[in-house]
């Protein structure tokens, strides 16, 4: 297990520093900044956050290296029993200031707890504006490194997004989803599938970034973008298990609210007006859309 532990971390170390330099190379104006912490109980982390880019308005590129005795506030709901837990993760999300380039997020992790280990990431996107050929490729992309693996994956972990990240009380997704897998066994085929899922991300998401980068918008695109960002941060702060993990487990504060958008806006009772791109981005953000 120690060797598992130690891959998995060299791994997420590793895609890490090769997302945030090609991030780096998009933008072509900021940089990002890394902050490294320690956690009471064990562990800690590297933080790279980039603000007010050309391309990104927010990027957080987070790893980190947990462990120690199981809080009371997880011990019911993290999977496994026994005393002590170990975590390690990539965690990403990324908010273009241009709304016709879309929010995106993705997590790769491993997790024991006692004698048990299971693997769980994924990638969503948070398309504004939303364009078929974009969800396709992405989705596309996804399938691909699902299907090196297993042509069971796609379809289960397709849906178990389209699950995840869903509002219920918005009765609508945050985006057009991606794949989500959890409590996977810690193998080495399932380790094998997290590395391709992991490297997929940035073939899934750069393309897109760089044909949407250039287009022009203004104030009423930008006012429905900062909408559908208060959707992200209501996800985020009510459903997310990433979230609630870190908070629950004494993690860095600051490091676990990167995923939080700078500016995000609630309007109140807010209806698009029929047959606007707006009303129609919201066929988009409905589950069971077959996109790949």
């Amino acid at each position: 297990m120690t060797d598992m532990r130690e891959r998995a971390a060299a791994y997420v170390r590793e895609l890490q520093d090769r997302i945030c330099k090609a991030l780096e190379d998009l933008d072509g104006g900021a940089r990002f900044r890394e902050d490294r912490w320690e956690r009471e109980g064990g562990g800690g982390g590297i933080s790279r956050v980039l603000e007010k880019g050309s391309l990104f308005e927010k990027a957080g590129v987070n790893t980190s290296v947990v462990y120690g005795e199981v809080p009371e506030t997880l011990s019911g709901q993290l999977k496994g029993s026994g005393g002590e837990f170990y975590a390690t993760g990539v965690s990403l999300v990324l908010h273009p200031r241009n709304p016709h380039v879309p929010t995106v997020h993705a997590n790769f992790r491993f997790m024991t707890r006692g004698e048990g280990a299971w693997f769980g990431g994924g990638a969503d996107l948070t398309p504004y504006f939303p364009h078929k050929s974009d969800v396709r490729h992405f989705h596309g992309t996804l399938k691909a490194a699902c299907d090196a693996h297993d042509p069971a994956f796609y379809p289960r972990f397709k849906k178990w997004c389209d699950d995840y990240f869903y509002l219920p009380h918005r009765e609508e997704m945050r985006g057009v989803g991606g794949i989500f897998f959890d409590e996977l066994p810690a193998d080495e085929a399932h380790f094998d599938f997290l590395r391709s899922a992991g490297d997929a991300f940035l073939p899934a998401y750069l393309p897109i970034a760089e044909r949407r980068m250039g287009t022009p918008w203004n104030d009423r695109e930008r006012a429905w973008q900062l909408i559908r960002r208060g959707r992200y941060v209501e996800f985020n702060l009510v459903y997310d298990r990433g979230t609630i993990f870190g908070l629950r487990s004494q993690g860095r504060t600051e490091s676990i609210l990167m995923s939080l958008p700078p500016q995000a806006s609630w309007a109140y009772d807010h209806h698009p007006l029929p047959g606007s791109p707006e009303e129609q981005a919201l066929a988009f953000y409905q589950p069971g859309n077959a996109w790949a």
